[in-house]
């Protein structure tokens, strides 16, 4: 009976560990995302509803904020945009403000080419070229498949060729090639 009860806390751990390492993984991910154009905030202020708002980045980087004015949002973290409405609220306006800024909306990412429906989808952690192509409706009859090109928003660089589980960042601009065949 011992034995068996020590088997099964062990196969618990190793699920609880294979369950929680892509749950680390996407908090990495978000933890390090740069804010930019096309991304909607929302920005909850504890205990004073009128400094809570949902706010849509500019295509400048930056959005309008009560007694703040322009924020730059362009390139930070949540946690430095965060710091930043924080640092900004402290003193004249609050004594200890309580701010939390969390992502409820992507900008989005385009896949053009030879899929079912190309245009634009709203980025979500953890997507990958693959999905992307599921998005927009899969490939089309006439698609490259090995031939699927995608440039990054962040150095505009086109990477050709790239793999189906090639990661991909809000922004990107993905293109599947007709095939000659």
């Amino acid at each position: 009976m011992v034995i068996v009860m020590e088997k099964i806390k062990q196969v618990i751990a190793v699920m609880l560990m294979v369950c929680s390492a892509p749950m680390a993984w996407a908090t990495a991910e978000v933890d390090n995302y740069r804010l930019g154009s096309g991304d909607r905030i929302e920005i909850t202020v504890y205990a004073e509803p009128e400094l809570s708002q949902s706010v849509l980045i500019s295509s400048s980087g930056m959005f309008d904020y009560p007694y703040l004015g322009n924020i730059s949002a362009k390139g930070k973290t949540v946690r430095q945009l965060q710091a930043v409405i924080t640092d900004g609220l402290r003193g004249d306006y609050l004594v200890n403000p309580k701010v939390m800024v969390n992502v409820i909306e992507y900008r989005k990412i385009y896949v053009n080419g030879e899929v079912k429906q190309p245009g634009g989808y709203i980025f979500q952690p953890g997507l990958t070229v693959e999905k992307a192509i599921a998005l927009a409706g899969g490939f089309t009859d006439r698609a490259a498949r090995k031939k699927i090109n995608i440039t990054p928003n962040e150095n505009g660089m086109t990477q050709k060729g790239v793999a189906l589980h090639t990661s991909v960042a809000p922004g990107d601009i993905i293109v599947i090639e007709q095939s000659f065949f």
